[in-house]
């Protein structure tokens, strides 16, 4: 979730609104074809290229002749096959990291033979029309290819053929990138972005400071367009990180949207090593903290907690922690973040298809002064959590507007081989038992954002709020 997220960017929306996007394979179906009646009319003429007289040899000849590279395919299909067989077999405690987060997820052996309801699977088939595929694009397709990134495509289209934006399959190089940006230093240009999983557009959510993005003049609420001249919207978020990462030094051109000005922006940002600050805090007026969380990322915790640290000692009395746009990251975060501010209890706890349940809980030891959680429509996934937990144990109150509604979990797994599988998992609910996906979770008290104004009219209400507290 720096170039997410929840969105968890685990976003939750992880939040990895994150928790947004279609697929970046529904980009080259739109690319294949000048147009229908041009795809339907090449089929005759297919055939008469290749010297066959009618479909039934075409195929007669591809099941003579495999190709090296539909080899590959299949054989590339069938290991990943047998390495996600292999983690669910041994029912192994798997290591998830989604746009809702890091933990440990038990994987039954048991979960369900009822996925396939449509019937069986027929790997030998997939060979057969792979060598079909591979015999017409051999013979008749005019430029050259790398066979390893068609080998891709299959691993990818085929997790985008579930229909869910939140399972993909990850290359070794964006497995890598993700992994990178959840740690908190990485090489890119200094931005957070969320996805809408409705549209597919990918939005700056945040501009870090003395950043290469910021020198390049790139700004929050700039839709990143195309990267390296490659149009991105609807692609998996991370897999559009992984493309904006890369070898410190290097430029990478990035086109951007600016609604204020309905124009087209190409930028060359430069790439640097970043740090990622995911907590921002300063002390407001009579004694109210106040905490912006950016996303819930392996340092999110503990910088939330020094920050805490800094402001009791300058005499806080009440806080306000800000968790607008924020696109979620990592469960155990967001889980040590609530700890710190809700009474003992149920934090959060996620639901899989084979009816498991794991839970988080709070200790009990929590800061005890007035607290106001200020959200909006893309607060997702990890954000959500804290805000269902706040909300349940009627510890503060929520100001803002409703949120996103990311309410599932994904599971990462590892393949062996550097790349890697995420999957949609689990439900997950807020302690009263209510799973918010697609509804999100209301404010107690509704502020609308005045976009007319340079005054936070949020930030305003929830000072005011707290300050009459006191």
């Amino acid at each position: 979730m720096d170039e997410y997220n929840n969105k968890d960017m685990d976003t939750d929306n992880e939040y990895q609104k994150t928790d947004m996007d279609s697929e970046g394979c529904g980009n080259a179906a739109d690319n294949g074809y000048h147009s229908r009646e041009e795809e339907m009319d090449g089929t005759e003429r297919g055939y008469q290229v290749l010297g066959y007289e009618n479909a039934a040899r075409v195929r007669q000849e591809a099941g003579k002749k495999k190709y090296r590279f539909a080899k590959g395919f299949f054989c590339g299909v069938a290991l990943t096959f047998a390495a996600v067989a292999a983690v669910i077999a041994a029912g192994l405690l798997m290591l998830y990291r989604s746009d809702l987060g890091v933990g440990f997820y038990s994987v039954s052996p048991q979960g369900g033979e009822s996925a396939q309801e449509g019937g069986t699977f027929d790997l030998g088939a997939v060979e057969e029309k792979l060598s079909l595929l591979g015999m017409y694009i051999d013979q008749v397709y005019l430029y050259d290819y790398d066979p390893s990134y068609l080998a891709e495509g299959i691993y990818k289209g085929y997790m985008s053929a579930l229909g869910d934006p939140y399972s993909v399959y990850y290359t070794a190089e964006e497995f890598q990138a993700m992994t990178e940006t959840t740690e908190g230093s990485y090489y890119g240009i200094g931005v957070l972005v969320s996805q809408d999983m409705n549209t597919g557009l990918i939005t700056v959510v945040r501009v870090f400071q003395n950043s290469p993005a910021l020198e390049a003049g790139m700004e929050a609420g700039d839709i990143i367009y195309a990267v390296d001249g490659n149009e991105v919207t609807g692609q998996d978020l991370n897999t559009v990180v992984s493309q904006i990462k890369g070898e410190e030094g290097t430029t990478i051109p990035i086109t951007v949207y600016r609604g204020e000005t309905g124009e087209y922006l190409e930028l060359d940002v430069e790439r640097r090593r970043v740090e990622v600050d995911t907590v921002d805090y300063s002390m407001l007026e009579g004694q109210v903290g106040y905490i912006v969380i950016y996303e819930f990322d392996d340092p999110t915790a503990g910088q939330f907690r020094a920050a805490v640290a800094n402001l009791e000692e300058e005499g806080m009395e009440a806080l306000i922690v800000d968790v607008r746009d924020n696109p979620g990251g990592l469960v155990t975060s967001v889980v040590e973040i609530a700890d710190e501010l809700v009474p003992e209890g149920m934090i959060v706890y996620m639901e899989n298809k084979a009816g498991e349940r794991q839970e988080h809980y709070a200790d009990g030891e929590y800061l005890d002064i007035p607290l106001a959680l200020l959200i909006n429509g893309e607060s997702a996934s990890a954000s959500e959590i804290l805000a269902g937990a706040v909300r349940d144990h009627q510890r503060g109150t929520l100001i803002g507007t409703n949120t996103y509604g990311k309410g599932i979990a994904q599971t990462i797994y590892p393949l062996g081989d550097g790349t890697a599988l995420k999957l949609t998992t689990a439900d997950y609910y807020t302690p009263s038992g209510e799973n918010i996906h697609g509804k999100g979770i209301a404010p107690d008290i509704e502020v609308e954002l005045d976009p007319n104004s340079e005054e936070d009219t949020q930030l305003k209400a929830a000072w005011e709020y707290l300050a009459g507290q006191q």
